[in-house]
Parts: C-alpha cells; sequence; structure tokens
C-alpha cells in the first residue's frame, strides 16, 4: 500500500469514528435518534429520546423531559408529573469473549491446543432511548410532590433554540 493511499485510510477511518451527539429533534422514521411521544391515556403520554452512543446520559433525559414540557404546554397543561422513568440500550457489546478448540498434524507430529480471547475495541451500546410517561396537569404546580416539573421553568432552562 502506498503512503498516500494509508493517509487516506487513516483520515477515513479517524473520520468514522467522530460521532455526533444526537441533536434535540423529532424523530425521523428508520430508527433515527429524536424525540417521539404517544397518548397512553386521558392526558397521559409515553415520551421517549432516542440518541446515540456520542450523547451524553444526562443530555438525553433532559431532552426527554423538554419534549415532556413542549407536549404540556401544547395541551393546555402547566406541570407535569414523571410517574415512569426507563432508560433502555440497543445494539453493541459489552463483553464478548470467543474460544476455539483446534488440532494439527505435521512432519514432527500431532498437536492440539485451546485459546480463549477478548475482543479488542470492545463498545458500548448504540442508541440510547430515555422514556418517561407523564401526567399533564392544570394550575399551580404541588410544592410537595416528588417528580413534578413546572413546564414553562423546563422549557426556559432546557430549550437549545430558546424562545
Amino acid at each position: 500500500m502506498t503512503p498516500r493511499a494509508l493517509s487516506v485510510l487513516v483520515l477515513a477511518l479517524a473520520l468514522a469514528g467522530c460521532a455526533q451527539p444526537t441533536p434535540y429533534r423529532s424523530a425521523g422514521g428508520g430508527g433515527a435518534g429524536g424525540y417521539s411521544e404517544e397518548l397512553v391515556g386521558r392526558d397521559r403520554f409515553r415520551v421517549s429520546f432516542r440518541s446515540n452512543a456520542a450523547t451524553p446520559r444526562a443530555a438525553a433525559e433532559n431532552y426527554a423531559l423538554l419534549r415532556a414540557a413542549e407536549l404540556t404546554l401544547a395541551q393546555g397543561g402547566d406541570w407535569f408529573v414523571v410517574t415512569k422513568r426507563e432508560v433502555t440500550y440497543e445494539g453493541g457489546d459489552a463483553y464478548d469473549p470467543y474460544g476455539g478448540v483446534g488440532v494439527g498434524g505435521g512432519s514432527r507430529g500431532v498437536g492440539g491446543g485451546v485459546s480463549i480471547g477478548v475482543p479488542l475495541g470492545m463498545r458500548g451500546p448504540d442508541a440510547r432511548i430515555v422514556s418517561l410517561e407523564i401526567d399533564v396537569r392544570r394550575g399551580a404546580k404541588p410544592a410537595d410532590r416528588p417528580d413534578t416539573y413546572d413546564a414553562r421553568a423546563v422549557r426556559q432552562a432546557l430549550d437549545p433554540a430558546p424562545r
């Protein structure tokens, strides 16, 4: 391989490893990253944010909260309560050892061996999905309830494009 071809190969591999964090956006079809929601009951929604491995967990959790706040305001609500939180992971291998057994022969005799290997470059999950089930509420937010959020305050604090 020529030095120039080797340089191009190294550059291509370096650029391929530079994944960008998932931006705050609506999820597209085909498993693309971003937020989505579904109605699961009266004034109850499941809000999810799917991110890639380059997105910090805190950012994915904040984006799910931001979408919950936007959805609450769009429904005419003032605050929301998180009734269920879940984080799931997709793809990647946390640890994938492998092994093998071999027997061979040659002019000097027969030999055998057993091997156990650990892959180099183990990788984490390809995607993280933060899901929140929320109840949209109207009126004054109670101060003594855990997992309650003022929708306007959340939007103001977390919106990457302030209004």
